[in-house]
């Protein structure tokens, strides 16, 4: 006997090929073990429903997504940032406030000065703002930390989060981020420290996932990317990076290179660059969230990307300075809105493309037998309302590895 059956169903099993959004119009999905043990037509099954699973629900016709991937975020950290907010408007630049102190480094002290219990529950209520819109997997990266007590500090909150809630939490070193200002006048010496000293201790504890670097005219050049990026290479861990935000660096065809799992931002990138993302398999993972935040005007290269057939992911990049948005799905509607991706692309980016964004596509990111039974079940009549609808939350319940974890009503 299966643990539970849902019917009356119908499936955006977002697998390529075949009907939009993978569909399925009557439907069912059997789980047993935390694992999908039948997707597809309901007048498929194997049997009677009540002989097929202990537990059965009939969703008259309400849709049933995977569980969505929110694969950027920097949802632990200290303090909070409205008052440069209210500094922005005021006229000042991004650039200008870094170089005042400002920015990512006022968050550094925070998060310096936070015990690893008061980043857990600050945390907290971001990710159970993303929880409550059918999210059943989040990456979290550190990179406030710039020490390596710190970082590794970030990475056991983020990892303890996993405990917490019913989700699966990915961790991605960002160790190199920015300049701490013990180390303003000598990069080199930083990236030193990073790969000589936090990546080993990272590693050493199975703190992270991936490892990422802000490559960025404000930030680290290629060099030193790249130098993170081989001693990334020797602890085993997989590569990702922060490309051509605000200049075309180049990190993007260097990313590629290393095999990346993802380059995010891109509002600089070039052909070239989008070429070596698609030879590599590199997804792109779209912010549109920062890039309403901070008044962007240079629109990533959306068409070029779909063309070039680079995958394409969507993720809110929850931080404190640049995206302090915990709403997923308000990213599904800016990313069909400011960037002209079209709805099964925007669900997409938060399902199918943010488990290859993660490295975990084998396990989630559709709906298909063998896989982790995450599963979002909405009260929608069609997948586009997902993209369509501004602050409105249509999840009637999620489901995690087989197990219910949050109703909306």
């Amino acid at each position: 006997m299966w643990d539970r059956l849902w019917t009356g169903a119908r499936l955006a099993t977002m697998e390529k090929g075949g009907a939009p959004y993978g569909m399925v119009e009557k439907g069912a999905v059997g789980v047993e073990n935390g694992r999908i043990v039948y997707c597809g037509e309901e007048a498929d099954l194997p049997g009677r429903p009540d002989g097929l699973a202990r537990e059965i629900h009939c969703l008259d016709g309400r849709w049933i997504t995977p569980g969505l991937i929110d694969c950027h975020t920097h949802l632990v950290y200290g303090g909070d940032r409205a008052g440069e907010f209210e500094m922005r408007l005021e006229g000042a630049s991004y650039e200008e406030l870094l170089k005042a102190g400002g920015g990512i480094l006022s968050t550094v002290r925070a998060t310096r000065d936070a015990s690893l219990d008061s980043l857990v529950a600050s945390a907290l209520p971001r990710l159970d703002a993303l929880l409550a819109e059918g999210v059943t997997t989040v990456e979290v990266k550190s990179g406030y930390g710039l020490n390596v007590a710190t970082e590794t500090k970030m990475l056991r909150a983020a990892r303890r989060l996993g405990k917490l809630r019913p989700v699966s939490v990915v961790t991605t070193f960002l160790g190199a981020h920015a300049l701490p200002p013990e180390f303003k006048d000598d990069a080199d010496a930083y990236i030193d420290l990073m790969c000589d000293e936090a990546l080993p201790a990272v590693a050493g504890e199975g703190l992270a996932d991936a490892v990422d670097v802000f490559c960025e005219k404000i930030a680290f050049n290629l060099e030193q990317t790249e130098r993170v990026f081989r001693a990334a290479q020797a602890a085993g861990l997989p590569v990702k990076l922060h490309a051509e935000q605000l200049s075309d660096m180049g990190g993007a065809a260097l990313a590629a290179r290393y095999g990346a799992l993802s380059c995010d931002h891109l509002e600089f990138l070039s052909g070239e660059g989008a070429a070596a993302m698609a030879k590599a398999g590199t997804v792109a993972v779209m912010l549109p969230g920062a890039f309403y935040f901070l008044r962007d005007t240079n629109v990533p290269p959306i068409a070029m990307l779909r063309e070039a057939g680079v995958a394409m992911a969507v993720s809110t990049d929850c931080n404190p300075g640049s995206s302090p948005a915990t709403s997923l799905l308000l990213m599904l509607n800016m990313a069909a809105t400011l960037f002209r991706m079209t709805p099964e692309e925007a669900l997409a980016g938060v399902t199918r493309e943010a488990a290859r964004a993660l490295g975990v596509k084998q396990d989630r990111g559709t709906l298909k037998q063998g896989k982790a039974a995450d599963l979002a079940i909405w009260d929608i009549e069609r997948p586009a309302e997902l993209s369509y609808r501004i602050g409105f939350n249509p999840l009637y319940c999620a489901v995690k590895d087989g197990e219910l974890v949050e109703r909306s009503r």
